[in-house]
């Protein structure tokens, strides 16, 4: 490729240069036309922009470009890919300063890198800062700095880049968000380490409001909001995967608003599901230790645990984060979750063919050999709970 420029970009860089694992690698070609990238044997695969995929690596290596306003919203530009345009100017249409140094192909991490717009400074300063009013071109953007702020949680927003984010919703480019690209950045958020600052960074430009007025609407009680803030991070510091952390975020609204919450950004169904289950059960599942057996087979039953008992461990981990974040800055021990993951154990460890075949011999059929079946988990849970199981 002795014919044109490649330079390793964007987050790569950024994440050697601040000393964390650097997972995928993007490259921009500079001074490439697509029959030139093709001709090398790279695969084209971009849509809006000349993207292709290395030969034998099969990473993407995108031509350099720059972007121009043409509408409201994510589709709202046009984007000029040209041998012509150059790394600062394919540098400037990038979000952050932090994501806008370049590096030779080559690089090792020793080397000086391509800075222009001083994204090494606010590594320094943790600062994440917009590059260039390129930045309202892409509503997206919004999100990302939200995200980035929960990845990185000892950066600050750079109060211009906050104002042009208010600026931004202000003018309804939050409201032409498609929902894929919405969820998209929420899930990568609620899985950072620091959760709770991307919905702080969404509140402080006034963008929850628009894409989720019902969580923003917490904060009419500022306890409220503190609980979720504290549930997400909790959850993040248990390693709790992504419906686990949904539900937290969900796990203060009414059960119709959860569903609303889901159809507008089209959530995942295992998500919805457990964000639905939990602001159902969550009560029962805390005064669980009040219940008989005949009542904890009727939680478990509520909550599809014996045929789905993955989700129900799921929903003991968010009903967890719940009960600790109450008891901030030393969160106690949550009883309930061993407890009952024990009991739904017990449940499921009663053999079912042979009552079924029992009741077969019997004479019975249909509900009356499920009743049968469960009136053995009930026998069991109770010989669990006097300490006979």
């Amino acid at each position: 490729m002795s014919e044109f420029q490649v330079y390793m970009v964007g987050g790569a860089v950024r994440d050697r240069l601040l000393g964390r694992p650097m997972h995928d690698r993007d490259w921009v070609v500079v001074g490439a036309t697509p029959a030139q990238m093709t001709g090398q044997g790279f695969v084209p695969v971009g849509r809006d922009f000349p993207v292709f995929l290395h030969p034998k690596t099969h990473e993407e290596y995108a031509l350099a470009r720059t972007e121009r306003k043409s509408g409201i919203g994510y589709h709202g530009f046009t984007v000029l890919a040209s041998p012509d345009v150059t790394l600062e100017e394919d540098l400037a249409r990038r979000d952050l300063t932090i994501n806008a140094i370049a590096a030779p192909a080559d690089w090792t991490g020793d080397s000086a890198v391509f800075d222009p717009y001083n994204g090494q400074r606010d590594l320094q300063h943790r600062v994440l800062r917009h590059v260039t009013l390129a930045f309202r071109e892409d509503p997206v953007r919004i999100l990302r700095v939200a995200r980035f702020a929960a990845r990185f949680h000892d950066f600050s927003v750079a109060p211009e880049t906050l104002a042009l984010m208010h600026e931004m919703v202000a003018e309804g480019e939050a409201d032409a968000l498609v929902a894929e690209r919405v969820w998209q950045e929420m899930a990568r958020g609620l899985m950072e380490d620091k959760p709770s600052r991307m919905f702080e960074v969404l509140r402080a430009c006034q963008a929850l409001a628009v894409l989720l007025p019902e969580i923003d609407a917490l904060w009419q009680s500022p306890q409220a909001g503190e609980h979720l803030l504290h549930m997400l991070d909790l959850a993040a510091q248990l390693d709790a995967p992504l419906p686990v952390r949904f539900a937290c975020l969900c796990l203060q609204l009414d059960p119709a608003l959860v569903s609303t919450v889901c159809a507008r950004w089209r959530v995942p169904n295992d998500c919805r599901e457990l964000a639905e289950l939990v602001v159902r059960e969550r009560n029962a599942i805390h005064a669980s230790t009040a219940l008989d057996a005949a009542g904890l087979l009727s939680l478990l039953e509520r909550c599809d645990a014996l045929r789905k008992p993955q989700r129900f461990e799921q929903a003991l981990a968010v009903c967890e984060c719940d009960a600790r974040s109450h008891t901030q800055p030393q969160p106690a021990p949550y009883a309930q979750r061993e407890r009952l993951s024990g009991i739904l154990q017990t449940a499921l460890a009663v053999a079912t063919a042979p009552i079924a075949q029992d009741a077969a011999r019997r004479g019975l059929q249909g509900r009356a050999v499920g009743e049968a079946i469960a009136q053995a988990r009930e026998q069991a849970i109770a010989a669990c709970l006097s300490g006979r199981g």
